[in-house]
């Protein structure tokens, strides 16, 4: 295909949250934390459902070229006819993230795996400390 238009190097990239809409426009790139690492999705790429883990969203959009990032929960993407939906239970921006109650929140679920758990309690510790790292993670980048 020849040319430039936002339609053969763009996608529209749509992402929900549990109690709100994140993001709603056109995306070039984005990358989302999955089961295996992460995982890459262009424009035209094939149709599919994918499971999401917490961790950090990357996405970039064509206005500025620019990487942009995210701390998400646990979620889904569905990919088709070049239009990506994702849902997760949570989303934040870096500079939302209050670093001293993510170190605080890590150390509550540290503390919660130490002790006898449920597979169900312990799985719950485990969500909780990811989504706290990947939180510490993304506060300490936007410092530098």
């Amino acid at each position: 295909m020849e040319g430039n238009s936002s339609q053969t190097s763009a996608f529209w990239l749509r992402i929900v949250a549990s109690d709100h809409v994140f993001f709603n426009g056109n995306c070039e790139a984005l990358i989302v934390p999955a089961q295996d690492g992460e995982f890459g999705i262009l424009p035209h790429h094939e149709a599919m459902i994918l499971a999401t883990h917490e961790g950090i969203l990357r996405f970039r959009i064509p206005e500025d070229g620019s990487w942009h990032e995210a701390v998400v929960g646990l979620g889904i993407v569905q990919v088709a006819h070049n239009r990506v939906s994702m849902i997760v239970d949570t989303a934040e921006r870096p500079e939302e993230i209050d670093a001293r109650r993510a170190q605080e929140a890590l150390e509550r679920a540290q503390e919660q795996m130490r002790q006898k758990q449920s597979l169900q309690e312990f799985k719950m510790s485990q969500a909780s400390m990811a989504r706290a790292l990947s939180r510490l993670k993304v506060s300490h980048l936007k410092e530098l």
